[in-house]
C-alpha cells in the first residue's frame, strides 16, 4: 500500500480516475474471448454480447463518444486506455509500469517522491508541478529519466537531489520554489548535470549573479536558461553579463539571443566590477486631470474676516524602505488624515482597495501580500488647475534586492493628497493702541519741541495685511494599487493611468473662529461698547450670503457657492515605473516615448 502523499499513491488514484476496469476498457463480458484469441489469420465468429477490439477502440477515439477523453488530456492517458482494451491483463500485474514513459501528476498534493517511482524503469518524463514537494531524493528517480519538472513546489534544498542524479537528464525545472543563494548555486555544475540542456530557476531567491554564472559556465550543453523573477535579475547588467558569459546559450528568459545582442555586450564578462548587487528604479508622475475646483464651493466671501484658504495637491507612492536615497528625492508623507470636506462617490475600487485606503491614512499599507516595509514619497505640491502637470521623476537605488523583489510582487500604493491651509488676518488694532498709550507722553514732548508736524493722514501709511497660518490639513482624495509583477519578468516598464473615481467636494462648515476671537478680546479688556471689526465684517458677510435677494458686493460669490453644479469627471493620474536595464543610457532615453504612450492610453 502506497503511503498517502506519495507519487505512488497519486498514480494509483490516477489509474482509478481513468476507469481502466470499466467499459470499454479492462476485462468484462464485452471482451471475454480476448484472452483466448486464436492466432492471426483464423477467423471466428465473435460470441454474442461481445465487441471486437476495433469497435472498443473506436468508442475511445471518437470525439462524440461518451467514453472519449477530453481533448486536452495527455498522450499518456490515451495510451493507457488503449492498452486496457488491447491487453487488459497488463493491469493485473506490475507490467503496467513498463508501459509508462511519461508521468504527469499535477496539483494532487504530492509531498514525497517515494521509492515506488523506481518501478517505472522506462520513465523518461516526470512532471510533478504544483504539489507540495520540499526535497527530492535522487535514489528514488529512474536512471533513464530525461525530464524532471518540479515547478511550483516548496523545494528549498538540492543536496539530496544532487547526491546521485539521473545521468541522462536534459531538462530540470525548479521554477517557483524556495531556493536561496548562495548555498544552492553550487549544485548547478557539470559534475551533477553533464547532459543538461534546459534549466529553469525562475522566481526563486537567488542573489549571487557572479557565483551562479561561474557554476553555469561549466554546463557545456546548456542552451536554455530561465532566471527571471530572482533578485539577481533586477541588476541592470544582468542580461548582458549572462549573454557574454555563456556563449553557447540560445534562449535566456524565453527571449532568443541574436548575434547583434552578443556583439552589443561583448567584453562585459571580463568586467565583473560593473556587476553591483543593486537595482535602479525610476518613478515618473505626469498629468492629473478631473480634480474639482475647491474654490467654487468655498462659503467664505472676499472681504470678510474669515480665513483665506489655499489648496495644494500632490501624489504619493510607496517604495521599498531599504534604499539609497538621492538628493533628487522629494519629501516623505507619513501622516495623512482623512478630512470630512471631501466625499468620494462612484469610486471604481475593489474591496481590497477600500481597506488599503483606510490603513494608508495612518501609516504605510501593511496588508498581504507584503513581506517588505515601505516609505511614502510625494511629488511637490501644486495649486489647483484643470490639468496639473507634476513632471515628477525620481531614481531610486535599492541595495536590498530581496526587499525590492518583495516590493514589486506586492505592488505600490498611489494616492492623491489634498493639503489645505487656513490663513487668518492678524488684527493689529489692539496691539497698536497698547503701544501708543505707553509712548504717548514721550511722543508729545518730542513733537512739541520739534514744531509743527504732518497731519495724521499724511503720517499714517496703509500697512499690508498680515496673516497667520494654521497647520496644514491633509486628506486623501483617492488611493489605488498599481501592479508591478511584470517588472519581475521580461518587462522593463509599467506605464498606467490610475483612476480614482469621481470626486464631489462638499461645502465646508462655517468656522466658529469669529466668536472665539470676540471672547478672547473681551478677556483681554478691550472696549465692550464697540463692536469689533471682525464681528462687523462677519455679520455683513453672513447677511450678504444669506440674503434672499443676494444684495451686497458678494452677490455673485454667494450664488456660486450655493448653486454651483459640478459635471462628473473621472480623477486620473499618469504613473510610470521603469526598471533600468543595461545599458542605462538607452533605457532612460525611452522616457518620452513611454509618456506619449501613456497619453494615448488615457
Amino acid at each position: 500500500m502506497a503511503a498517502p502523499g506519495s507519487v505512488s499513491a497519486a498514480f494509483q488514484e490516477y489509474l482509478r480516475h481513468l476507469g481502466l476496469q470499466d467499459f470499454p476498457c479492462g476485462l468484462g463480458s464485452w471482451n471475454k474471448s480476448c484472452l483466448n484469441a486464436e492466432p492471426a489469420g483464423l477467423e471466428e465468429t465473435v460470441p454474442p454480447g461481445e465487441e471486437t477490439p476495433e469497435v472498443l477502440l473506436e468508442l475511445l477515439r471518437d470525439q462524440h463518444s461518451p467514453w472519449a477523453l477530453p481533448h486536452d488530456c495527455s498522450p499518456q492517458d490515451r495510451l493507457l486506455r488503449e492498452v486496457a482494451v488491447l491487453a487488459p491483463e497488463l493491469l493485473h500485474s506490475s507490467r503496467v509500469f513498463q508501459v509508462v514513459k511519461s508521468l504527469r501528476i499535477l496539483d494532487k498534493g504530492v509531498e514525497e517522491v517515494d521509492e515506488g517511482v523506481l518501478r517505472f524503469q522506462q520513465l523518461e518524463e516526470l512532471i510533478l508541478s504544483a504539489n507540495r514537494i520540499s526535497k527530492v531524493t535522487s535514489a528514488h528517480l529512474p536512471r533513464a529519466l530525461k525530464v524532471l519538472e518540479l515547478c511550483c513546489n516548496a523545494v528549498h534544498d538540492l543536496q539530496d537531489l544532487c547526491a546521485r542524479p539521473p545521468p541522462e537528464l536534459q531538462h530540470l525545472g525548479l521554477g517557483y520554489n524556495r531556493l536561496c543563494g548562495p548555498s544552492q548555486e553550487k549544485h548547478f555544475t557539470v559534475d551533477f548535470w553533464p547532459n543538461l540542456i534546459s534549466l529553469d530557476l525562475s522566481f526563486n531567491s537567488l542573489t549571487d549573479l557572479l557565483g551562479l554564472v561561474s557554476q553555469l559556465s561549466t554546463l557545456q550543453n546548456l542552451r536554455i536558461l530561465v532566471l527571471q523573477g530572482n533578485p539577481l535579475a533586477l541588476i541592470p547588467s544582468y542580461r548582458g553579463f549572462l549573454v557574454d558569459s555563456l556563449p553557447k546559450l540560445s534562449i535566456l528568459d524565453d527571449i532568443h539571443i541574436w548575434p547583434d545582442e552578443r556583439q552589443q555586450f561583448h567584453g562585459l564578462a571580463r568586467q565583473p566590477e560593473l556587476i553591483r548587487n543593486e537595482g535602479r528604479v525610476v518613478v515618473s508622475i505626469g498629468e492629473m486631470k478631473g480634480l474639482p475646483d475647491p474654490k467654487a464651493f468655498q462659503q467664505l466671501k472676499v472681504g470678510s474676516e474669515g480665513p483665506m484658504i489655499t489648496y495644494s495637491y500632490h501624489v504619493t507612492y510607496e517604495f521599498a524602505e531599504r534604499e539609497e536615497l538621492e538628493d533628487r528625492g522629494s519629501p516623505e508623507v507619513t501622516q495623512i488624515h482623512q478630512s470630512p470636506t471631501v466625499a468620494t462617490l462612484d469610486v471604481d475600487s475593489s474591496a481590497q482597495d477600500t481597506g488599503e485606503a483606510k490603513s494608508h491614512q495612518e501609516s504605510a499599507v501593511t496588508e498581504e501580500p507584503k513581506a517588505h516595509s515601505a516609505k511614502v514619497f510625494a511629488t511637490p505640491g501644486q495649486p489647483w488647475a484643470d490639468t496639473i502637470d507634476f513632471s515628477y521623476r525620481k531614481e531610486h537605488v535599492a541595495k536590498d534586492l530581496v526587499g525590492l523583489m518583495s516590493y514589486l510582487e506586492a505592488g505600490t500604493i498611489v494616492s492623491v493628497v489634498e493639503e489645505k491651509v487656513l490663513s487668518w488676518p492678524v488684527d493689529a488694532d489692539a496691539e497698536e493702541n497698547t503701544a501708543t498709550n505707553k509712548k504717548e507722553g514721550q511722543e508729545l514732548k518730542k513733537d512739541s519741541a520739534k514744531g509743527p508736524q504732518p497731519s495724521d493722514k499724511q503720517k499714517k501709511k496703509k500697512q499690508p495685511c498680515e496673516f497667520r497660518s494654521d497647520p496644514p490639513i491633509r486628506s486623501i482624495l483617492g488611493t489605488r494599487r498599481v501592479t508591478l509583477k511584470t517588472l519581475l519578468a521580461t518587462e522593463n516598464m509599467v506605464a498606467t493611468v490610475c483612476e480614482f473615481g469621481i470626486l464631489i467636494p462638499q461645502k465646508p462648515p462655517e468656522p466658529p473662529v469669529v466668536e472665539e476671537k470676540v471672547r478672547s478680546e473681551v478677556k483681554k479688556g478691550t472696549d465692550k461698547s464697540k463692536t469689533p471689526k471682525a464681528v462687523k465684517g462677519a455679520q455683513a458677510s453672513r447677511k450678504t450670503a444669506t440674503s434672499p435677494k443676494g444684495k451686497g458686493k458678494n452677490k455673485d460669490t454667494a450664488e456660486v457657492a450655493e448653486g454651483q453644479e459640478l459635471q462628473p469627471v473621472l480623477l486620473t493620474v499618469q504613473f510610470q515605473m521603469q526598471l533600468l536595464r543595461w545599458p542605462l543610457a538607452a533605457s532612460t532615453q525611452s522616457q518620452e516615448n513611454v509618456a506619449m504612450a501613456v497619453g494615448k492610453a488615457q
